[in-house]
């Protein structure tokens, strides 16, 4: 290996610089070392030239290069910690108070790097007649409180184009009015299974229950029919086809519901 004679004086300052601006420096979070370098002048002192890079700009860059991946803004630690680190979608419905049967539908995609965006304007959405619970049970007309899995799909109609699994047949047909003397017939025409009190990879008409049959079961996202649900999520049905394209089993999505209190717990 040749050796170069060691440069001095003002060359010297501006190979230290040079180094530092170009992030070359060793030393700079490597192992065993946590100390800031400065320059170093020719006769081999630290500090005071005017070539080094300071204190604060080196802080700067390094909490540039830290910053936190975005979060959902809406949900508070409690509700964030209950989102599976895989999934990569989530679909956050909240509901404007703990009574109410209305609520609001927005559509989020996880990046690794930068965290979650919205990809989309929010969508208007209903619940149950009597708001929201985190102690779901079968007959109260609340919609469940929480974080749950959306891995299955059907209804009357013949798939949209959705990647997941798509149970089609006459056993989603409907009659009979809703709460506000509305027709209920169509409501099924496409259905989300939500992962609540059910067994996923199943058909949305499956009536297992593992946490039994009084906490309630067969919530989905369906098609609205123009008033509150017993317990499930509505939405028009231009909205519901755009969720079932969206939807993809391969980012693990999650539906996130709740009123907005208990979201941002």
């Amino acid at each position: 290996m040749s050796h170069r004679a060691r440069p001095h004086g003002v060359a010297a300052l501006l190979l230290a610089a040079g180094l530092l601006l170009s992030g070359c420096a060793g030393g700079v979070g490597g192992k065993g070392g946590s100390s800031v370098p400065t320059a170093v002048d020719d006769k081999g002192a630290t500090g005071g030239a005017s070539g080094s890079v300071s204190r604060a700009a080196l802080g700067a860059q390094t909490e540039k290069r830290a910053v936190r991946p975005r979060e959902i803004p809406s949900l508070g630690p409690k509700t964030r910690s209950q989102i599976p680190k895989d999934s990569r979608q989530a679909v956050v419905v909240t509901g404007d108070a703990p009574d109410s049967n209305r609520a609001t539908l927005v559509l989020y995609e996880r990046d690794p790097v930068e965290g979650w965006r919205s990809v989309g304007d929010p969508w208007p959405a209903r619940n149950a007649l009597k708001g929201w619970t985190d102690d779901h049970r079968q007959g109260d007309l609340q919609s469940p409180i929480g974080v749950f899995g959306l891995t299955d799909a059907g209804g009357m109609l013949p798939d949209p184009g959705t990647e997941l699994p798509y149970d089609r047949g006459p056993a989603f047909t409907v009659s009979g009015t809703g709460f506000d003397g509305e027709p209920l017939a169509g409501s099924f025409d496409h259905v989300v299974a939500i992962n609540y009190n059910r067994e996923p990879g199943t058909t949305p008409l499956d009536w297992t229950r593992p946490l039994g049959e009084d906490k309630g079961g067969g919530i989905w996202i369906h098609v609205d029919h123009g008033g509150p649900t017993q317990g499930c999520v509505s939405l028009p049905m231009p909205r519901m086809k755009d969720l079932l394209r969206w939807l993809d089993p391969a980012k693990h999505p999650q539906v996130v519901m709740g009123d907005v209190s208990s979201l941002g717990r």
